[in-house]
C-alpha cells in the first residue's frame, strides 16, 4: 500500500478547513517535491488554497532539525498556528447602532443582568437575541460604551461567596420549619420575608420586605436598630398590602414582633439560628439592593426619594423565576408601560 492510499477520501474532505491529517499528508507531498498544482489535484483543493496554507503556516526561521521540504513546512507547527488564530478570532455578533445593541445598553443601564435582558427581549419581541454569555463577553472586553463589570454587574465580576447569618436574640413563638403548605409552595401573594440591610457603623439601616410569590420588594429607612422604630416602619410598609404571614430574621430590631403581629393581623415566623437560606427570597433581594448601596453606605445621607427609585428599579427588573415578568407585574397584576 502506498503512502497516498493511507489517506481516505473521508479524511481529506470531511472538513472545509485543513485537518491535521491533511496537513500531515501535505507535508509528505511537499517532501516529495510535488508542485502546488499536483498537490491540489490529489487533495481535491484549489492550487491557491495550497499556496495560502503553506505561506501562512510555514516556519519563519530555519528549524533546528533538518526540514524534509524546501518550504520548512511542518504539519504540527502549521496546525498549532491555525488553532491559535481560531481562538483569537473575534466575531462581532452585535452590529453597531443596531436595535439589539441599543436594547442591551439601555437595560444594562437599568442594572439588569445579561440573562434578564436576553429572556425579557424574547418575551417582548418573540425572537432570539444573542446569548447572555455573549453580553458578558462584550462587558468584560469593554466593548459597550460606559458599561463595565464593576459598575453594572451585580457581583462586580467577582465570584459569589456565601456568608453565614449571625443573630439569635429573639425567642420566637413560631419558626420557619412550621410554615403552612401555602407559604412553602408560594401559592399566594402576601407571604412576606423581612430583614435589615446595614450601612456603616452608626449610619442607619434599611428594613426590607419581599413577597415570596412575586419577589415584590418594600423598603424603608431606619435611623438605628430600635425595635419600636422598626415596628413602625414595617407596619407602614405593609399598610394596604395583602399580608398572610411575615418571616423575619432573629435580629434584636424585631423584638416587638408581637405588636407587629397584632397590627398586621398575620402570624410571624422566625428563621432558625445561622440558617439564612430559610429566608432565601429576602436574602437574594437584599443582595440585589447591596449593588446600589454597598457595605459602608451612610444611609443617613440617602434620601427617601433615592431609596424609592432603587426599589422601583428592582421591582421592574424581569425575573427568571417569574417567567421573565417583573415583580411589579406579578404583584399588581398589570403590565409595565
Amino acid at each position: 500500500m502506498t503512502t497516498q492510499q493511507k489517506y481516505t477520501e473521508e479524511d481529506i474532505l470531511s472538513y472545509n478547513h485543513f485537518t491535521l491529517t491533511e496537513r500531515k499528508y501535505l507535508q509528505f507531498l511537499l517532501s516529495e517535491n510535488k508542485s502546488f498544482r499536483e498537490i491540489a489535484k490529489i487533495l481535491e483543493r484549489s492550487p491557491s488554497t495550497i499556496s495560502r496554507e503553506v505561506k501562512r503556516n510555514k516556519a519563519k526561521y530555519r528549524p533546528h532539525y533538518k526540514p524534509d521540504n524546501k518550504y520548512w513546512y511542518n504539519h504540527w507547527h502549521a496546525h498549532n498556528l491555525y488553532t491559535q488564530r481560531r481562538s483569537e478570532r473575534h466575531v462581532r455578533f452585535l452590529k453597531q447602532n443596531s436595535e439589539e445593541l441599543n436594547y442591551i445598553i439601555c437595560k444594562l443601564n437599568l442594572f439588569w443582568s445579561p440573562e434578564q435582558i436576553v429572556n425579557r427581549y424574547e418575551l417582548e419581541y418573540h425572537k432570539k437575541l444573542v446569548s447572555f454569555s455573549t453580553i458578558y463577553r462584550y462587558i468584560y472586553r469593554k466593548e459597550l460604551p460606559n458599561i463595565s463589570k464593576k459598575t453594572h454587574l451585580r457581583r462586580r465580576g467577582k465570584t459569589f461567596l456565601p456568608r453565614n447569618s449571625c443573630y439569635n436574640s429573639i425567642q420566637p413563638e413560631r419558626i420557619i420549619p412550621e410554615w403552612t403548605e401555602e407559604i412553602k409552595e408560594r401559592s399566594r401573594i402576601g407571604d412576606w420575608e423581612g430583614d435589615t440591610v446595614y450601612g456603616a457603623v452608626g449610619k442607619g439601616l434599611i428594613v426590607t420586605l419581599a413577597d415570596r410569590k412575586t419577589r415584590y420588594l418594600l423598603a424603608g429607612k431606619l435611623q438605628n436598630r430600635n425595635s419600636t422604630l422598626t415596628e413602625q416602619v414595617i407596619v407602614s410598609l405593609l399598610k394596604n398590602k395583602t399580608v398572610k404571614s411575615l418571616s423575619l430574621d432573629n435580629g434584636s430590631e424585631f423584638a416587638n414582633f408581637k405588636e407587629i403581629e397584632r397590627q398586621i393581623c398575620a402570624p410571624i415566623y422566625f428563621a432558625e439560628p445561622h440558617k439564612p437560606w430559610q429566608r432565601g427570597t429576602n436574602e437574594n433581594t437584599n443582595d440585589i439592593l447591596r449593588f446600589f448601596f454597598p457595605k459602608g453606605t451612610n444611609f443617613h445621607e440617602v434620601s427617601d426619594e433615592e431609596l424609592d427609585a432603587v426599589v422601583y428599579l428592582i421591582n421592574t427588573r424581569p425575573r427568571k423565576c417569574l417567567n421573565w415578568k417583573t415583580p411589579f407585574e406579578a404583584f399588581w397584576g398589570v403590565a409595565l408601560d
